[in-house]
């Protein structure tokens, strides 16, 4: 089996991490996931990040579902998100992702110590020099309380080789446009909140590292591609469908909702890792009214 060199465009899901009643992962579901997703558009798969409950994850976990996703989606890229509380070990992550057969990394800041850009810088480079493969940076500002701004990514690509996308979860659509006016093409630009795609597109990023494609990837993928290509007229009416679904992914309780979504549709369970739990009471009830609203009138695409 050879795997596929890694292309950061497209979509290509986040994935949750499937667990069983006693909360060992599912690692049957997890790959039934996977080719899923792939089968219906999307351009590879991310694991371990924070849709997919990395945090809750032991190290010898997170390497099992990298091997499993690699088995799984048979040369078709897996991306390992490394995110660790220590540096040293987001980089035997990092080896151990490479030793799996994945394709590409995403890079988070650390776990919990929100950081300068001395040390976020130190951190990520020793990441993203701990193999040859291909890395994306994950920059969410709003979730971990560290911002690579345009000018400290820029610097970070003139010094390492395979940094090769970005992840931009800032929210600020003009975070892409800043990003293209110091770098032009060196990195690829990926969407990394959902209700922000169709105007981060249109900004000139080239992907989307999606939350909602879970459960909806003909949806997530015909709506790159609509915008993507300048359809737009089809991409506002499908983006317009989809935005009470897409605004699921931006609140601190995601990954209960998309999960919960999962089940509702019939691909996946709600199952989390506490702290996390469930949803519940008048929460549950609007999540599972506004996804009763989105199944009663979902197009066809």
């Amino acid at each position: 089996m050879k795997t596929k060199p890694m292309q950061w465009t497209g979509v290509i899901p986040a994935m949750t991490t499937a667990f069983n009643a006693d909360y060992t992962v599912d690692h049957a579901f997890v790959a039934q996931h996977g080719r899923w997703l792939v089968e219906n558009g999307c351009n590879g798969v991310v694991a371990l990040g924070s849709l997919g409950e990395s945090a809750t994850l032991a190290f010898e976990e997170k390497v099992a579902i990298l091997k499993t996703l690699v088995a799984a989606l048979d040369g078709r890229p897996v991306v390992a998100g490394i995110a660790s509380l220590a540096t040293a070990e987001a980089v035997a992550l990092a080896r151990a992702a490479a030793a799996a057969g994945c394709s590409g990394l995403m890079v988070l800041p650390p776990y919990v110590y929100t950081s300068d850009w001395r040390e976020m810088k130190a951190h990520v480079t020793a990441v993203i020099r701990a193999t040859n493969l291909s890395c994306m940076l994950y920059n969410n500002p709003v979730s971990y309380k560290t911002d690579y701004l345009p000018a400290q990514i820029a610097e970070l690509a003139a010094e390492n080789d395979n940094l090769a996308a970005v992840k931009e979860s800032s929210t600020d659509v003009r975070r892409v446009t800043a990003l293209r006016a110091l770098i032009a093409d060196r990195l690829a630009l990926l969407v990394g909140v959902d209700d922000a795609i169709v105007e981060g597109i249109r900004a000139g990023a080239t992907g989307w590292i999606a939350g909602l494609v879970n459960a909806f990837p003909r949806e997530s993928v015909a709506l790159y591609q609509y915008t993507a290509q300048g359809k737009l007229k089809p991409a506002e009416e499908l983006y317009r469908w989809f935005l009470p679904l897409l605004r699921m992914d931006t609140v601190p309780k995601f990954v209960q909702l998309i999960k919960l979504v999962q089940q509702e549709t019939g691909m996946g369970h709600e199952r989390v890792r506490p702290p996390r739990l469930i949803m519940a009471g008048a929460e549950r009830k609007a999540a599972l009214a506004t996804l009763q609203t989105a199944l009663a009138t979902r197009p066809k695409v």
